[in-house]
């Protein structure tokens, strides 16, 4: 939410430094005549920086300062603010060749979008105490079948409920 700035004459300070129409620094000037100054234009006075000493004001349209504002503050936030999601794929061992490749599809998808992948490989009752080089092979097959670039960012472990890791898109 943005933070309501002081205009005209909510503005306390008997000078103030002023920013013109253009942009251009006016120097420090009293606050009375700028105002004057900003009404004859049509335009407001608008408090920018109000600890600065003396407070700094600027002279445009308040409509188009707070829709520059909040544009600021979107491509702010769509810019870095963005965090990468993890989606998730899981298979089985019994997972066909068909149903791997719909899998690898979707993974695609999810990096090329820009997010991280977790690919599990769910492992039931005792398909848990199988042969971990044979449940590795069988969840590098299905990385094998991804078509994107990729690295791994984690490397393959084994959890409670099977294998997992979780890849990126390479830049």
């Amino acid at each position: 939410m943005l933070k309501k700035p002081r205009i005209n004459n909510e503005i306390r300070a008997e000078e103030v430094r002023v920013i013109d129409e253009e942009g251009k620094n006016a120097g420090v000037l009293k606050t009375a005549d700028v105002l004057a100054s900003a009404k004859e234009k049509g335009l407001d006075l608008i408090e920018i920086s109000p600890k600065a000493s003396p407070p700094i004001v600027k002279i445009m349209d308040f409509g188009k300062y707070l829709y520059q504002e909040k544009r600021k503050q979107r491509d702010s936030a769509k810019s870095g603010g963005r965090e990468q999601e993890v989606k998730s794929i899981r298979i089985h061992l019994g997972t066909s060749v068909r149903d791997l490749e719909i899998k690898a599809k979707k993974a695609d998808e999810f990096l090329r979008e820009g997010n991280r992948v977790r690919v599990e490989l769910f492992l039931k009752g005792r398909e848990k105490y199988l042969e971990k080089d044979f449940l590795k092979e069988r969840l590098e097959r299905v990385l094998s079948v991804i078509s994107e670039e990729h690295r791994l960012l984690q490397e393959i472990k084994k959890g409670p409920r099977g294998l997992s890791t979780i890849i990126e898109k390479t830049k």
